[in-house]
C-alpha cells in the first residue's frame, strides 16, 4: 500500500509517536512518504529526521507564542494561504492509497481534494469522543475550532491515557523507552519550553533539597547548584527521564504520557489559551495521575514533590496494532483494535 503520512512538527510528540508509527508500517512492507510541516527545515533536520525518509518539509500552519500563551493575532499575520494551498496541490490522486494524519493539516487536505481515505492518529482526535475537556468560558472560541478543523479525518484514531468507555486508544510510547533500575528520588526531570526560562529557575531555587534538570533548546544558563540547566538532547533527555522520580511540564500529551508509562509523578502548567492542554490538565486530575500548576509557584511544586508516585501504566505497542490494522485495510471496524489494546493495561487503579 501506498501511504502519504503527515506530521505536526511543532511538537517533539507528534514526530516521537509518528516514528513508531511509519516504522511499523514500513516493518509490513508499505511505501510511506512523509511530510512534515509547522517546523523551520533546518531545526528539524537538526533534530534528526534521517530515519523518516522519503520525506517533503512544508511551512504548513503553526501557532505564535510568547511567555506561554497562543498570540491568536500574530499567529493569524504569519499564515501564508498560498503557499499552504500550493503545497496541495503538488500531489496526485494516484499516488496514494492510504492518508495518514498525526494532526497535520497540508496531508489532510491532500485527501479532501482527491478523495483518498484519511484516518487520523493522534491525541487530538481522542476530543471526537466525550472525554474530559475544559470549560469554555476560561479558553477561547478559536481554540475549539482548530482542534476540530485543523486536520480534519475520515476516521479518528483518538489517544489517551484511559478509555473513558470511548473508542479510543492508549497512548504510543516509544520502544527505546524503558524503565530505569536506578530511579533517583530527588531527581526531577522540568521541560517547560514556552516559559522563561528565568521565570521558571526563580520557582524552583528555593527548593534545594531536590535536583531539578531543566531543558530548552538553546539553553544559555549555566548550571547554578540545585539547578541543572541543559541544552534539549534527545539521548539526555531520555536518560533523565528514565532516572527522574517526577516531571514538571506544560499539559501537552506526549510526555506525560511517557512519564506515566515509566510510573513517574506528573506536575503540568497548562499553556494558556489551549484547549487541549487545559483538558489534559483536567483528565490528569480527574484520574489522579497528576496534579496542575496554573502559574508558577514554588509552593505549588513544593506540595506536588510531597505527593506520592502513581502506578506505572505500561502502555502496550500502539504502534503495532495500529500499523496491523491498516494494512488489513478493515478501517471501519476499530473494536478489535481498541479491545486489543486495553486488554494489555492494568486498569484496576481507575476501578
Amino acid at each position: 500500500m501506498k501511504i502519504l503520512y503527515g506530521v505536526q512538527a511543532t511538537g517533539n510528540g507528534h514526530i516521537s509517536r509518528s516514528r513508531e508509527v511509519i516504522k511499523a508500517l514500513k516493518s509490513l512492507g508499505h511505501e510511506v512518504l512523509v511530510v512534515f510541516s509547522g517546523r523551520e527545515e533546518e531545526k528539524l533536520k537538526a533534530g534528526g529526521i534521517s530515519e523518516f525518509e522519503p520525506f517533503r518539509i512544508f511551512q504548513g500552519l503553526t501557532f505564535v507564542t510568547e511567555k506561554g500563551k497562543v498570540q491568536y493575532l500574530k499567529t493569524a499575520a504569519s499564515l501564508n494561504f498560498y503557499k499552504f494551498y500550493k503545497d496541495i496541490f503538488l500531489f496526485k490522486r494516484e499516488d496514494f492509497d492510504l492518508v495518514v494524519t498525526d494532526f497535520e493539516p497540508v496531508v489532510s487536505r491532500v485527501a479532501k481534494r482527491w478523495k483518498i481515505p484519511c484516518i487520523g492518529v493522534g491525541h487530538q482526535y481522542a476530543f471526537c469522543f466525550d472525554i474530559p475537556k475544559a470549560d469554555s468560558n476560561i479558553l477561547s472560541w478559536p481554540a475549539f475550532l482548530v482542534t476540530k478543523y485543523f486536520a480534519r479525518a475520515d476516521i479518528s484514531l483518538g489517544l489517551h491515557w484511559y478509555h473513558f468507555n470511548q473508542p479510543i486508544l492508549p497512548p504510543i510510547i516509544p520502544k527505546y523507552l524503558k524503565n530505569s533500575e536506578k530511579v533517583i528520588e530527588n531527581k526531577i526531570l522540568v521541560y517547560l519550553a514556552f516559559e522563561e526560562p528565568r521565570e521558571v529557575a526563580k520557582m524552583l531555587e528555593p527548593l534545594t533539597d531536590y535536583d531539578f534538570f531543566l531543558y530548552r533548546s538553546g539553553n544559555e544558563l549555566k548550571d547554578e547548584g540545585h539547578l541543572h540547566f541543559r541544552t534539549f538532547s534527545r539521548e539526555g533527555f531520555l536518560n533523565d527521564l528514565e532516572e527522574c522520580s517526577g516531571v514538571i511540564c506544560n499539559a501537552g500529551f506526549e510526555l506525560p504520557s511517557e512519564a506515566l508509562h515509566l510510573g513517574k509523578k506528573l506536575l503540568v502548567r497548562p499553556l494558556s489559551g489551549q484547549v487541549e492542554q487545559f483538558s489534559n490538565a483536567l483528565a490528569l486530575e480527574k484520574l489522579k495521575l497528576g496534579q496542575i500548576m496554573i502559574n508558577l509557584e514554588s509552593e505549588c511544586v513544593k506540595a506536588w514533590l510531597d505527593s506520592p508516585l502513581p502506578p506505572r501504566m505500561n502502555y502496550p505497542d500502539v504502534a503495532q496494532a495500529i500499523a496491523e490494522w491498516i494494512g488489513e485495510g478493515k478501517w471501519n471496524k476499530m473494536d478489535s483494535l481498541i479491545e486489543k489494546t486495553w486488554s494489555k493495561i492494568d486498569l484496576k487503579y481507575f476501578e
